[in-house]
């Protein structure tokens, strides 16, 4: 498929989807501008910075690497030449309520294989039975469900769709929590495999049973870490779109998309838009008002925000009334901490998960909701692997508390100056770690304290409801039922990002992005686009992490 006529875009959005799709229509061609509202690009993959500290403050679980890989070759470069990439080993530590002893999972498969086996006989043939089946159903919605808008037959009734029918709708069907019960009997083991949910927005119980293969991701093909941090990838995306010509506006907050009547005229027929897309209005952060033409709109910005005030009622795809049956992913309460001396009782990437983690999913995204407590939550300490995120002789400790998508919690601060809800959300985060981890002092050894909440998360990023990822992959929410990325109204009008397919998590944000360039060269097919000849760069250099 070859690339249409230059056209000139406007992305609205700075974080990974916007960059992404920024860098690739540009690539393509394209007169390319990209309106960020924030004085830095990265949304959701942020950065701080205090007393030599520097926090990523979203992403910090890389996964997916032949996504990364691909995206990079589509630009004619490699992961390779773009960051260094390490192994983690272990993949990360995992802490049960009433345990003493945190079980570690390992870099990889044979290395997972025996773990399960120690724990719980004969769970190791059983996992290399769960992660062949995960593979198989990673390939599968590679080639046929992830690299595509839903726009043809061929999406729903391909070959490869005909032939696994059956087992899909089974995988549909049932939860992921049903699925794992039905082959593990350690609660332990059950809840490392029910876990991935939580990275897809949703629980293991409200999860279908095909995300399974979320598992091989992790436990076979194990996690990485960026030296440096996920700012280097943001860096590196907004590098890579300068130099393809990409205008990248900071300060610059979209207010409108501008649009002119169809000019087919007349009532609005299938295949028929009302609108045709012009441009954005913007207003800098001196207050001044500004309009940018263009002949495609791509808002890779919260699309509940980007649909319910930047158009007008009549040309909402998705109006407020979508959004109020809709489910969001959890909101969270982050806890940045910079701690005096060495945390050997933690990895890179320490869970912490309470026995009866229904509770803590029921509390979160049934009505009425509340804070879980005791929570689970993750730790990561990317000092544990890279020397240049704390100063020499301390650590640093990024904490995600899972809690309702509810702006009403409140805002985090400085110090413990939050409101109160986040504060003693933090406070209790750090007592769980300091008991189960055995460091009984780590409240005393903190110098920088920072938190953040779900207000936050309104007022930085527009999230809807104050959710820190986006609409849960539930059911109803997954595949071609995900909101897709074109405007039903509004011509020359799409949708990047975690709100629509293919979902949650910066590789999906990637895919997001190449689902536009196809849209605009016409494309259809269900899997990756071909990448061009490969350079003289090779595929990442990965090294063990100490």
């Amino acid at each position: 498929m070859t690339a249409r006529a230059p056209r000139r875009v406007v992305v609205v959005g700075g974080g990974v989807a916007g960059l992404a799709t920024a860098a690739l229509l540009a690539a393509e061609g394209h007169e390319v501008d990209l309106l960020e509202k924030n004085d830095a690009p990265g949304g959701r993959a942020g950065s701080w910075e205090a007393d030599g500290f520097r926090f990523d403050t979203g992403p910090s679980w890389w996964l997916m690497p032949a996504v990364f890989d691909h995206f990079f070759a589509l630009l004619g470069t490699s992961t390779a030449e773009q960051l260094a990439l390490r192994r983690l080993d272990p993949g990360y530590r995992v802490f049960f309520e009433g345990d003493d002893e945190p079980l570690d999972v390992a870099a990889d498969r044979a290395g997972n294989r025996a773990l399960f086996e120690r724990v719980e006989p004969g769970a190791g043939q059983a996992l290399e039975e769960y992660l062949e089946s995960a593979q198989e159903v990673y390939d599968l919605a590679v080639q046929q469900f992830l690299y595509t808008s839903f726009d043809s037959a061929q999406a729903y009734a391909g070959r490869r769709v005909l032939a696994h029918g059956p087992r899909l709708l089974g995988l549909l069907s049932r939860s992921l929590e049903s699925f794992v019960a039905a082959r593990f009997s350690d609660r332990r083991l059950r809840q490392v495999l029910g876990y991935p949910a939580v990275f897809l927005g949703s629980s293991p119980d409200r999860a279908p049973a095909m995300y399974h293969l979320m598992s091989w991701l992790d436990l076979a093909d194990g996690v990485r870490y960026p030296e440096g941090g996920f700012t280097v990838l943001v860096e590196a995306m907004a590098d890579l779109a300068r130099e393809r010509g990409v205008r990248i506006h900071l300060g610059a907050a979209v207010t409108q998309v501008r649009t002119d009547p169809s000019s087919k005229g007349g009532l609005p027929l299938p295949g028929r838009r009302r609108a045709v897309a012009r441009g954005v209005a913007y207003r800098t952060a001196d207050g001044v008002h500004h309009t940018l033409d263009a002949d495609v709109v791509v808002a890779a910005a919260d699309l509940h925000h980007v649909e319910t005030t930047m158009l007008p009622e009549h040309l909402r795809t998705f109006p407020q009334s979508w959004w109020d049956k809709a489910v969001s992913g959890p909101g969270a309460v982050l806890v940045m901490l910079g701690v005096r001396g060495e945390l050997p009782q933690l990895a890179h990437h320490s869970l912490f998960f309470t026995r009866d983690w229904q509770a803590n999913f029921d509390a979160i995204f049934e009505q009425p909701t509340r804070v879980p407590d005791p929570a689970s939550i993750y730790v990561c300490k990317p000092s544990a692997t890279d020397a240049t995120v704390a100063p020499p002789g301390h650590e640093n400790l990024f904490v995600l508390v899972p809690v309702p998508p509810d702006p009403g919690l409140g805002h985090g601060g400085l110090d413990g100056a939050g409101d109160p809800a986040i504060e003693a959300a933090a406070d209790r985060a750090v007592a769980m770690v300091a008991d189960w981890a055995g460091v009984p002092d780590l409240a005393e050894r903190l110098v920088v304290r920072r938190t953040v909440g779900p207000g936050d998360f309104v007022t930085d990023l527009n999230a809807w409801s104050g959710g820190a990822l986006g609409p849960a992959h539930t059911l109803r929410q997954s595949a071609f039922f995900r909101a897709g990325n074109t405007s039903k109204h509004v011509e020359g009008l799409y949708y990047a990002g975690s709100s629509t397919v293919p979902g949650i998590g910066v590789p999906m944000c990637l895919i997001s992005a190449e689902l536009i360039l196809k849209r605009l060269r016409g494309d259809r097919s269900t899997g990756p686009l071909p990448e061009p000849a490969p350079s003289t760069a090779g595929r990442p250099v990965e090294a063990e992490s100490a």
